[in-house]
């Protein structure tokens, strides 16, 4: 019987759903997985966990929490001389990783459905070697992510960043002056919004962009130029309507190599995966690597990937 870890974070989500044990066993042996439990207890846990992980003692390891936890579970794997297959099961705030896969936050559904799934290789991308799953994000209001006090999250769930990033929008949009590397041509301009992503939903927002395959080597980045609290909602209403290349005020485009530099010093910090990049310098350099696989729910896989020729963990 193949060996299966299940790394939990008891703190995510709204409601701190308990963790059914026996149930996902019994799920689990029917697709012939022993299944075992790691719980973290404070951040960097997971990480942790995945990288001293021996590789006998496990052949899939699943991240069940929020898209930080699964963060945190790809970084640790990252981490390793060789790497495990690893998935998801979703049981944060937002989860917008498992939304864009299919899931549902029905555990013992959402464990079915991976277990029935396939094993892809998946694009991971990194700013200056450090890995994100779905979202690298900077500029205004970006620290809302990881700044929202954990009470307001647990009461109200996602409307709980609403709520704090509303007593934020008071202040004035600051504008950050870059200098930016595509593809080797050098540009230079003021943008208030960064995003680097490999997703087609951030933040509760679904079908961002049109055309995102997750094993395609590239990555969307919006540049953004709002100048003002005015700007800042005809954009958000322009992305919910229609997509990213809508936006009026935003540069949008693709690419697998992109280095972006302040011009100026800068306090904020990045924003990857809804948690805080705790490194301040003034260059940024973003890649790809391809050689991480993930098990995968078939159901959005030809939607999400160019690839077809990837092992069936059925």
């Amino acid at each position: 019987m193949k060996k299966c870890i299940l790394i939990y974070n008891p703190q995510s989500g709204k409601a701190r759903k308990k963790i059914e044990r026996e149930s996902l066993k019994t799920i689990a042996a029917l697709y012939g997985y022993k299944l075992s439990f790691l719980r973290t207890r404070r951040n960097g846990d997971a990480s942790n966990l995945v990288k001293r992980l021996k590789l006998a003692d496990a052949d899939l390891v699943i991240a069940a929490g929020g898209d930080g936890t699964l963060h945190e579970v790809v970084e640790g794997n990252m981490k390793r001389k060789k790497r495990v297959i690893i998935s998801h099961l979703p049981q944060g705030t937002v989860n917008d990783v498992g939304k864009m896969y299919g899931l549902t936050k029905n555990v013992e559904q959402d464990l079915e459905m991976l277990l029935q799934g396939t094993v892809k290789k998946i694009d991971t991308c990194l700013i200056n070697d450090n890995p994100f799953v779905y979202v690298a994000c900077f500029g205004n209001l970006v620290s809302v992510s990881f700044d929202t006090p954990r009470n307001l999250k647990e009461k109200y769930g996602k409307f709980g960043y609403i709520m704090y990033g509303v007593q934020k929008v008071r202040n004035k949009v600051k504008m950050y002056d870059i200098k930016y590397k595509i593809d080797g041509k050098v540009y230079e301009d003021s943008f208030s919004f960064i995003f680097i992503t490999n997703t087609d939903r951030i933040a509760g927002v679904g079908n961002i962009y049109d055309d995102v395959k997750l094993d395609d080597n590239l990555f969307e980045v919006v540049l953004c130029k709002a100048q003002n609290f005015k700007d800042c909602i005809k954009d958000m209403k322009n992305l919910v309507l229609y997509n990213a290349s809508k936006l009026e005020n935003s540069l949008y485009f693709k690419t697998s190599n992109l280095e972006i530099e302040f011009l100026h010093k800068q306090r904020e910090s990045w924003c990857l995966d809804g948690e805080e990049l705790k490194s301040h310098t003034k260059k940024y350099v973003f890649s790809i690597d391809q050689k991480s696989e993930m098990l995968i729910p078939t159901k959005n896989i030809d939607k999400l990937f160019t690839k077809k020729e990837d092992n069936d963990e059925k």
